[in-house]
């Protein structure tokens, strides 16, 4: 049965987050601060927080940079999963992962459609592993960020949950990799 095994130890991640937009601060950045709060509550730590433009040669160096850093173990990015033309996140992810999850955008629609019905379909959320690191895209909203923690990364960035979680694998993501 899945759950949080409470016998097992919890290990904490070093998170960071990166609000991709052309409005926001990180004054006026509700989403941002939705997953720092959660993240910070669940006992991990907040690695960085960052702010980019909706520019796909930018989110690429910007997340190049987080997972090239070794105070860094998942990186989480809200907006720019849209199909406005500026929304160019899963773009930048594509150019910069190199293995895909589609289950997390997959689950995370299938979640999100029981919220907001058909509307779900036009969320591009993504996710991938890039350099031993993990990379979360989820949509610019509270809400998208809420639902994105509390229903799936909250659960995944746990080591105690099982039957099996993203924790427990960090250690083998560059596994066959040269050195």
């Amino acid at each position: 049965m899945a759950g949080i095994d409470e016998s097992r130890k919890f290990l904490p991640t070093r998170i960071a987050v990166v609000t991709v937009s052309d409005t926001r601060t990180l004054e006026t950045d509700a989403s941002g601060q939705t997953l720092i709060d959660r993240l910070t509550g669940a006992g991990h730590t907040l690695a960085r927080r960052a702010l980019v433009k909706d520019d796909i040669a930018a989110i690429i160096a910007l997340l190049n940079e987080l997972v090239a850093s070794p105070g860094i173990d998942i990186v989480i990015t809200t907006g720019g999963t849209g199909v406005t033309g500026r929304d160019t996140t899963p773009e930048a992810f594509d150019q910069v992962c190199e293995k895909t999850i589609e289950g997390f955008g997959e689950l995370f629609r299938m979640l999100s459609y029981q919220k907001v019905g058909t509307s779900a379909l036009q969320s591009r959320a993504t996710a991938g592993v890039a350099k031993g690191k993990y990379l979360f895209a989820v949509p610019g909203s509270p809400g998208a960020c809420k639902d994105a923690w509390d229903d799936i990364l909250r659960f995944q960035l746990d080591s105690r949950h099982r039957p099996c979680n993203f924790v427990e694998l960090i250690p083998r993501l560059n596994e066959g990799k040269p050195q």
